[in-house]
Order: structure tokens, then C-alpha cells, then sequence
């Protein structure tokens, strides 16, 4: 009898086994778990652990749909945006949201991430082109840069939340010139650099004119003084030569007069050339006198003769 019921035993057990496994479900600590029946949301389970639902979900009854539990990101990636001016700049950027709100998550875009992003990816353009649009570029190179980043946040958080979603953070990545605007902004480093140097040459050729001049003044003082000195020293010298003069004319005033007469014969007859004609009896020959008391003049000094008497 049993051996005649065992194969329908064995039906009903895997039967139940079929039920039970098809009743069952496990949501973890990175998951939720919206529990659809016949098409409309039925239950969500946001808390890791051990389910039941309705069997049979081929039948269209319950079948659970996973969405995630935990931090998701997307990135968008070059950007153009124009700054406040008229230049254009590429911006890459990032949005970390999580999934808050599964019933909505699954009623707005079925439960799919990619159209959730998408939709998201075209707020964060137009919030981009927005922020950037009121400011110079320099703001996104400053302190200013994270109020830019909480006005996107903010311009996201109205279509995040109908979605289902919550933004937890935006971020820049990335933040370049164009093509042509680097080309334009390095001309103009480069003619703000040329200009620079210019100024600096400018203000070395000035200091060093400057110090020239200065220089060129404390040479004429210099020399001034140094001519003054000169002059001065001169000036005492001749006084003390006079002094030396005058003292030895008192000392020995026949003396003196000879040594003059002696540099005054050295001055007028030292060149064989020089002829002289003076009268034998002139002072300047007196000490040329012979012994018997007559001028005897120096060979070259012609004496004047007496003329002839007439008959």
C-alpha cells in the first residue's frame, strides 16, 4: 500500500515545496523589495529578512521586483557651459542619489536606473548651464564653488524627488577650457606676461639710470673734492716754500741773491742757442765780474761797443 502511495506522496511533497519556494523571498541589507500583484504595487519591504507572498508570480499574481538600498552615482561627462562673459568651458560632473521612495521609483520610471538617470542627467545639464551662466569662471576655482554645487543640488532635489529619489551629493570633476578659449586665454597670458616683463625692464632701466646718475654725481663731488684738496695743499706748499725763501733771504740776503742770479743764469743761458745782448755793466752780470772789477759777459752774450770818434 505505501509503495502504491509513494509516488503520489513524493508529487504532493515537491508540489509543496513548488508553493513554498515560489512564496518565499529574501531581501538583504542592499536591497528593497516592491511586491507587485497583478500589475499594481501590492507591498514594499525596505528591511533586510525573510518574506511571504502569493505563489504562481508566471500567472502575473505576486512577483517582487529588487531595487537598490544603498548610495548610487552617474556621471555626465563634458558639458559645455557658457560663463558669465561669453566664454565657454567643458565640465564634467558626478550626482550620488539613493533610491527613498520604491513605490514612486516604480509607479515614475517602472523601477528602471537608466531612464531615473537619464531624466536626472537633463536637470543637471540645465542646472549647470544655469549656476555657471551667473558667474565668472574664477568662481569655480574658489570658496564659491560649493554654494554653485548646493544651488545644483537644489535645482535637483524637485525632479529627484518625483522620481522616487534623493540627491545626496553633487560634485565637479572636472572643469577645462575649450579649444578655442584656451588658445584665446593663453594669448592673453602670454601678451599679460610680455607686458609684465616690459614693466620690469622699464623699472630696472629707470633704477639703473638712477644709480648712474648717483653714481656719477659722488664721482664729480669726488673729483671736486680731491681738486679742492688739491688746490689747497698746493696752495699751502707755495706758502711754506715762500716762508723757507723769505727766512733764508733774511738769513743771508747776499746769499739768497746769488742763488737767484745762479737760477736766473740756468733759466736765460742754459740753451747753447740763446744769444744775448745787454750792456757789460747790467746788474744781471755782476757776478761775472773779473778780479780787476770788470764785467767779463758769458760766451754768447754779445756786448754792446762804443762808437768810434770821429776825425
Amino acid at each position: 500500500m505505501i509503495s502504491n502511495r509513494l509516488p503520489a506522496i513524493l508529487v504532493g511533497l515537491a508540489v509543496i515545496l513548488f508553493l513554498v519556494y515560489s512564496s518565499v523571498f529574501v531581501v538583504n541589507q542592499r536591497e528593497q523589495a516592491i511586491v507587485i500583484r497583478f500589475g499594481e504595487i501590492q507591498d514594499v519591504k525596505d528591511q533586510p529578512g525573510i518574506y511571504f507572498k502569493l505563489p504562481f508570480a508566471f500567472m502575473d499574481a505576486d512577483r517582487v521586483q529588487y531595487v537598490e538600498n544603498r548610495s548610487l552615482r552617474f556621471d555626465l561627462d563634458n558639458i559645455r557651459v557658457q560663463v558669465r562673459g561669453g566664454a565657454f568651458y567643458e565640465v564634467d560632473a558626478f550626482v550620488v542619489y539613493a533610491i527613498t521612495d520604491p513605490r514612486r521609483f516604480r509607479e515614475t520610471v517602472s523601477g528602471d536606473r537608466e531612464s531615473a538617470e537619464s531624466r536626472l542627467s537633463t536637470r543637471l545639464d540645465a542646472a549647470l548651464r544655469r549656476v555657471y551662466g551667473l558667474r565668472n569662471f574664477s568662481a569655480a576655482l574658489s570658496d564659491e564653488r560649493v554654494s554653485m554645487m548646493q544651488e545644483v543640488r537644489a535645482d535637483l532635489n524637485g525632479a529627484a524627488e518625483s522620481l522616487g529619489l534623493s540627491i545626496r551629493d553633487v560634485r565637479i570633476r572636472r572643469t577645462d577650457l575649450t579649444q578655442e578659449v584656451s588658445s584665446q586665454t593663453f594669448q592673453r597670458m602670454r601678451a599679460e606676461r610680455l607686458a609684465e616683463a616690459e614693466l620690469i625692464r622699464a623699472r630696472g632701466n629707470e633704477a639703473g639710470q638712477r644709480r648712474r646718475a648717483i653714481a656719477d654725481r659722488e664721482v664729480v663731488e669726488f673729483v671736486s673734492e680731491a681738486q679742492k684738496d688739491s688746490e689747497i695743499l698746493r696752495g699751502q706748499g707755495d706758502a711754506e716754500r715762500n716762508r723757507i725763501f723769505a727766512e733764508a733771504f733774511q738769513r743771508d740776503p747776499s746769499f739768497f741773491e746769488f742763488y737767484r742770479s745762479m737760477r736766473a743764469y740756468v733759466s736765460a743761458l742754459g740753451d747753447n742757442n740763446t744769444t744775448m745782448v745787454l750792456s757789460p755793466d747790467s746788474d744781471f752780470f755782476k757776478f761775472f765780474e773779473s778780479p780787476d772789477g770788470r764785467s767779463a759777459p758769458p760766451a754768447g752774450a754779445a756786448a754792446s761797443t762804443p762808437p768810434a770818434p770821429a776825425n
